[in-house]
């Protein structure tokens, strides 16, 4: 007869073996790390405590009752990252191919729950077959507990997803709802509907990897917001992220030392922007030199690439920047690239992160699909999401602000508290060529030097109404700088903003048009 003692080592030891030796083995050859490794991995050496780890499945039907696994499935507890508290759950595919139960549903909604009481991030290690069939509505019926906490979590602790493994059906939607999606290339999918049912169905053929991987939810979708090629770079990606973030919505992010001056200026930036408006150049090298030590972590890099998003530092604070990439689309606002940044912005809203803007936008991207396919209420979401933000906003002009883009692109009118330009920017309806075409066409159908007076004329507008010193001279404009100013301007402007209060007016929410 064993006893108490013996008893509990025999569960635990079970616990941590999971699905059993082969079944890891197994998980590893095919590139992936076991759930303990993962959850190991993670954490601050030392630091993990698990929860539920002796939960067993409560269904009794279909021979489930001859394997019960302690843990059934999930590794659930809070340790600390970089000495902060975490929260988080990992799903593990060698116990019933990671599928949802009613006990498991349960470990993970606790978890989400402590977070919130707690105020602490909570991260998802998605690796999962889906609902666990043999139990029928009670795994349903976990699901949507699980989506409930999303949402009710939604900007007031930061919720993050690894896709690392197999994740579909109803399990895409919890990911979905948090605040950022990372996905491992290779290894991962999602998707609602699996290939075999979209053959059935509509008769296209198509694998998991090009319907749901990693680049197809990356690049196209836009539903994940990271890849990386293995199961290590995911959970040190996790790490990093969570430094820039604040554990819960009434702190603020942490600060970190840099030796990086924060008077610094680069006189490469005054080459940077072109003088020939047209020619392009890449946003992300103006980004790198003003940023602490040059690190910035971009959020959906392989989406939208007309907007570039993401965290840095500027004088040891959390930032959130959006910029337009004049490489891309000459940096036009679409609705992806409008519908990203929206994201982006309300959740530095949410989370006390201030936001940087630089802009040099000629507009919304014009066409018939664009038009149709809603570009307007695309738009309206950005320009919402600026206007409602209360955090420190501070704009930078680099060269174009044209039409209702200079209006979205977080102007002074929507409540930023600085506004800089650089002495080449063009502040107006639209580019000179295009207003001279339009306000002088019968003069040049009529002149003698049509091609000579069209540069004149262009000039003419371009001095009258086309840089920053119009909109400075009406105050919309904070000030003229010179680019190498740039990063000891924002990092001023900044340290201005450390008291900021403002607020919106009392509303249970707003009807942002989605």
């Amino acid at each position: 007869m064993t006893t108490p003692n013996e008893r509990l080592a025999d569960l635990e030891r079970r616990a941590e073996l999971g699905g059993g030796q082969d079944r890891l083995r197994r998980q590893r050859e095919g590139g992936k790390l076991t759930a303990r490794e993962r959850v190991d991995l993670l954490f601050d050496v030392g630091t993990f405590e698990e929860l539920d780890k002796l939960v067993t499945h409560r269904c009794r039907d279909f021979g489930l009752e001859k394997e019960l696994v302690p843990g059934d499935g999930v590794v659930a507890g809070h340790g600390r990252v970089d000495g902060r508290p975490v929260y988080a759950f990992t799903q593990d595919f060698t116990v019933f191919g990671g599928s949802l139960s009613e006990t498991n549903a349960a470990k993970i909604v606790k978890v989400m729950d402590l977070a919130m009481k707690m105020g602490a991030p909570v991260v998802g290690l998605n690796d999962s077959g889906g609902a666990r069939i043999q139990e029928g509505v009670v795994s349903l019926a976990g699901y949507a507990d699980i989506f409930l906490r999303n949402t009710l979590a939604s900007g007031v602790i930061p919720q993050i997803s690894a896709i690392m493994g197999p994740c579909a059906g109803g399990a895409v939607y919890s990911p979905a709802i948090t605040d950022f999606n990372i996905m491992v290339e290779g290894t991962s999918y999602m998707f609602v509907t699996g290939p075999d049912v979209i053959k059935t169905v509509t008769h296209e053929d198509v694998t998991k990897e090009a319907l749901g991987g990693a680049m197809a939810h990356n690049a196209t979708s836009g539903v994940a917001h990271f890849a990386v090629p293995s199961d290590r770079e995911c959970i040190l990606l996790i790490r990093e992220l969570l430094g820039y973030l604040p554990s819960n919505n009434l702190d603020d992010a942490p600060r970190v030392a840099t030796s990086d001056p924060v008077d610094r200026e680069d006189a490469s930036l005054d080459a940077l922007v072109p003088e020939q408006p047209n020619q392009p150049y890449d946003m992300h090298d103006l980004i790198q030199v003003v940023v602490d030590d040059g690190v910035f972590l971009e959020v959906h890099q392989h989406y939208a690439q007309n907007i570039i998003c993401g965290f840095a530092r500027l004088g040891g604070r959390s930032v959130g920047l959006v910029a337009n990439q004049p490489k891309v689309l000459a940096g036009c606002l679409d609705i992806d690239a409008s519908v990203k940044a929206a994201r982006f912005v309300r959740f530095c809203d949410a989370f006390n992160i201030p936001l940087i803007t630089f802009e040099d936008v000629p507009g919304f991207l014009p066409g018939v699909q664009q038009e149709h396919a809603g570009i307007i209420r695309a738009g309206a979401k950005l320009l919402y999401a600026y206007a409602e933000a209360t955090v420190p906003k501070i704009t930078v002009i680099t060269r174009k602000a044209y039409g209702g883009a200079y209006c979205v692109m977080a102007s002074k009118h929507i409540r930023t508290d600085f506004n800089f330009a650089y002495p080449m920017a063009e502040i107006a309806v639209m580019g000179p060529e295009g207003a001279v075409n339009i306000l002088y066409r019968r003069e040049l159908q009529d002149a003698a030097d049509p091609v000579g007076r069209r540069a004149e004329l262009v000039a003419e507008f371009r001095e009258k109404l086309a840089n920053p010193f119009v909109a400075a001279s009406r105050g919309y404009i904070d000030e003229v700088i010179h680019p190498r100013m740039t990063r000891a301007k924002l990092i001023a402007a900044l340290a201005s903003c450390e008291n900021k209060r403002d607020k919106n007016p009392p509303k249970k929410h707003g009807n942002i048009p989605l």
